[in-house]
């Protein structure tokens, strides 16, 4: 079940770099903004506590948030957050205003089910590579899911599952294969154990350089036989 995100917030009326390390220092908030839909861009400021509380939660940066500034609410979704590099801080917050009429676009995250019954894992001794941890996808913000399933369960070794190997809920679509099917990224693979991939590379390259060395030898040959007839 989704849960439901609200921010209070405040409209900032004090702008520039200096103005945002006083409210980020004196007031323990920070900057933001609102843009999109069919009005102006919005300065915001709000709590850093109330939003670094609702990060810790992956299903506010793929869900519809509530941002109430005064006596108004606006829907929007997170586009961007800034973050100090050494600390646990967040510096700026981008919000994308959202119309229930109008597809958004966001990246939602995937959550594997049934890895450690993988048949590929279980019975062929395998291990799960995941090359995508999150989807983008594009739908109106009611179809908008909290996050993707895909099922390992019946995977085999060597195995691998791509974006069109997905099920999308209805009215949802995947942004890259929006595009075309060249982009039908890879987002698990069943592999192989370490020790038996490398086993398989050594064997192969034994089997080339056995073929190498035939020809070679038949190569030896046929020059003595030329040197022979002359």
């Amino acid at each position: 079940m989704s849960e439901d995100f609200e921010l209070n917030c405040s409209v900032r009326e004090d702008m520039g770099k200096g103005a945002s390390r006083r409210l980020r220092r004196l007031n323990e908030s920070i900057p933001a903004i609102l843009y999109g839909g069919d009005k102006d861009p919005t300065s915001l400021t709000l709590a850093h506590k109330d939003i670094a509380k609702a990060t810790e939660n992956e299903a506010f940066f793929s869900q519809i948030i509530t941002l109430k500034i005064g006596n108004k609410k606006e829907k929007a979704v997170v586009k961007a957050l800034q973050r100090h590099p050494a600390k646990p801080f967040i510096l700026h917050a981008d919000f994308l205003r959202v119309s229930d009429k109008q597809a958004i676009t966001v990246k939602v995250p995937i959550h594997f089910l049934n890895e450690e019954k993988c048949s590929g894992v279980k019975i062929g001794g395998g291990n799960i590579l995941k090359t995508l941890n999150e989807i983008e996808v594009s739908c109106l913000p009611k179809d908008l899911p909290e996050y993707i399933e895909v099922d390992m369960l019946e995977v085999e070794l060597g195995e691998s599952i791509h974006l069109s190997d997905i099920t999308l809920p209805e009215g949802v679509i995947s942004v890259a294969l929006s595009v075309g099917e060249e982009n039908d990224l890879s987002v698990a693979i069943v592999q192989a154990p370490r020790g038996i991939a490398e086993d398989e590379e050594d064997t192969s390259g034994e089997g080339g350089a056995e073929e190498q060395t035939d020809g070679e030898e038949s190569a030896d040959n046929q020059t003595s036989g030329e040197d022979e007839s002359k």
